[in-house]
């Protein structure tokens, strides 16, 4: 009897010590877990893997060698986007690429945005290619292929820990994606609508919290804007944020225009927006030229100061800050010999 007594007398005191490391255990991870800032600062890094594969190191302004991802942070950045591909051919980009960038990320406490391209490599407003593994496919097998990819890759990050507040279904999608079966033309989108809604779905199947983004390029344009926007309330296209991209400075014949005109437009278009559909609105790529750090400066500084009350305007991702023409062949970066420039002063603040 003294036995039995003696064995449940530990049980007594081995229970709440138990129920006390679960819940020390579950404390942990959940202060581990990303804060969504109240205003993204933050920059689509996807390139780090391949650049540090390729030799190029960062280093912060005293010439230290620094990890870009903890660069970043430590003048001001508090998010990153990582786009994703289906299955490029060199891997980079792929859920695995994805992961090891997105671990370094929420080490740091940034909050982390996905940006599936549903392809295998590139896709923007004047490509959309089909990944190879769904050519063929009609529209209800490509919107099943949309679900299964994105629930595919969201719930490897989950149950490898990361936490995930904002996703992308499709990249500049103004011209819709899969081309041509999910073509957005004219009035007519229905395909479209179909795909995105599918990818949707399995968003909120895995992060049920996280904000589903509806992206679109040239934020300067009204029409544009307010042309795609109304087709997709008219099509019963599902979002939580509308997204935008904004390149002021693009080069044409004869050099870089001035960035004024096009982000003044970008700034006035903003509560029409939303005013006319309700909407969170995040700039979810801005790029200028890295061989002007100041104007950089300028512009960034400028939708900063616009938009300062606007609580409905979430934030601003720099599109590959860390890019150089000299290191991976694109001009629009705020980075020099792997230093950030003044460029970035304004996320500082």
């Amino acid at each position: 009897m003294k036995k039995y007594s003696f064995i449940i007398a530990l049980l007594l005191v081995a229970i709440p010590f138990s129920c006390q490391s679960k819940d020390s255990e579950k404390k942990k991870e959940e202060e581990k877990k990303p804060v969504v800032p109240t205003f993204a600062k933050g920059g689509d890094i996807s390139w780090i893997t391949l650049m540090e594969a390729n030799g190029n190191k960062f280093y912060d302004s005293k010439g230290a060698e620094t990890e870009c991802t903890a660069l970043l942070h430590s003048i001001g950045f508090n998010a990153v986007r990582y786009r994703v591909w289906v299955n490029p051919a060199d891997g980079y980009c792929n859920k695995e690429d994805v992961l090891v960038k997105a671990r370094r990320a929420q080490a740091l406490g940034m909050a982390i945005m996905i940006d599936f391209h549903y392809s295998d490599s590139w896709a923007d407003p004047g490509k959309q290619p089909v990944p190879a593994a769904w050519s063929g496919h009609d529209v209800n097998q490509l919107s099943g292929d949309v679900f299964d990819h994105t629930l595919e890759v969201l719930n490897y990050l989950k149950d490898n820990g990361i936490d995930v507040a904002w996703v992308q279904v499709g990249n500049e999608v103004t011209n819709g994606m899969l081309w041509e079966t999910c073509r957005v033309q004219g009035q007519d989108a229905t395909n479209f609508v179909k795909c995105f809604q599918s990818g949707y779905s399995a968003v909120k199947r895995v992060y049920p919290n996280a904000l589903v983004i509806l992206h679109i390029d040239n934020g300067w344009k009204l029409s544009t804007l307010t042309w795609f926007f109304d087709l997709m309330t008219t099509a019963g296209a599902n979002y939580d944020m509308i997204g935008l991209s904004l390149y002021p400075s693009y080069w044409q014949e004869g050099g870089y225009p001035d960035w004024r005109e096009k982000t003044v437009q970008f700034t006035d278009n903003l509560p029409a927006l939303r005013t006319k559909y309700g909407k969170e609105i995040m700039l979810c790529e801005f790029g200028m030229p890295a061989s002007q750090p100041v104007e950089s400066k300028e512009a960034l500084q400028y939708i900063i100061d616009k938009t300062k009350g606007y609580e409905w305007f979430k934030g601003i991702f720099l599109w590959e800050p860390e890019s150089e023409a000299s290191r991976i062949g694109y001009p629009y970066g705020a980075f020099s010999n792997g230093t950030p420039t003044i460029a970035l002063q304004p996320f500082a603040n």
